[in-house]
């Protein structure tokens, strides 16, 4: 009877597994990432700083934001180049190449110690960034503009590419405006577009407000209120307990 009970719940955990995998029945789109033709992951802190990553493919990087880089698979790419493209020196940058279905994929981070300065470097210039307090929240806002429009004539879609902006957030979420009006685990917002409408520069405005103390933060003054309530109640059993004693 024991040994048929675990059977099934092994085979129950196995089919929400499958499940899971599958996208059928976990937040947060499954267990597997989506993949784009080109990303941007922006890592907020409540201080202004940020870390942007870059996942895009070489193709998408000349279409959108005018890279001079060769789109063949087989081409060699600088990294040096690819770091200075980034930003480097002005910017923490780190980049590393892969490959996807036979194609080459930029992978780009950079670290900035205000998320406006961004703007200022050329991969990211066609978004503008605003941070600021108002009242008992923080705003940030991204207006992402046109792409600069120069045709490469050796660049073809299949018109099934997406285009992805998400963030990962520090502290609850007031308000945000992404599509799907979810919060996915982690504090992280999405926001999508298909490639064919962000070449044709189809507007795209990020919006959200947080509270100013993070999540991390609010977690440890939790813990320790829960710690002192602790406390305080086990010394007034010990004291209870003393004085009952005292009595006796």
């Amino acid at each position: 009877m024991l040994r048929r009970a675990a059977r099934r719940v092994r085979a129950g955990l196995l089919l929400f597994v499958l499940a899971c995998a599958l996208g059928s029945g976990c937040s947060g789109g499954g267990i597997f990432k989506r993949e784009y033709e080109y990303e941007e992951e922006l890592y907020l802190s409540l201080d202004g700083s940020a870390v942007l990553n870059v996942n895009a493919s070489v193709a998408s990087l000349v279409a959108l934001r005018g890279a001079h880089l060769n789109p063949d698979p087989r081409a060699r790419i600088d990294r040096d180049e690819l770091r200075s493209y980034f930003g480097a020196p002005d910017a923490r940058v780190s980049v590393s190449l892969a490959r996807r279905d036979g194609r080459r994929f930029v992978h780009a981070s950079v670290a900035v110690d205000d998320v406006r300065d961004l703007s200022r470097l050329a991969p990211f210039s066609w978004s503008n960034y605003r941070l600021d307090r108002r009242g008992e929240v923080i705003e940030f806002e991204q207006k992402v503009g046109v792409p600069p429009h120069e045709p490469h004539g050796r660049l073809q879609w299949h018109g099934g590419e997406i285009v992805a902006f998400r963030m990962h957030l520090p502290s609850e979420i007031v308000f945000h405006n992404a599509p799907s009006r979810q919060v996915e685990r982690g504090n992280i917002l999405e926001w999508e577009q298909p490639l064919s409408a962000r070449l044709e520069g189809a507007p795209l405005d990020i919006r959200v407000q947080l509270e100013p103390t993070s999540i991390l933060a609010q977690t440890m003054l939790l813990f320790g209120a829960t710690a002192v309530a602790a406390l305080a109640t086990l010394g007034a059993a010990i004291w209870w307990i003393s004085r009952r004693g005292q009595e006796s």
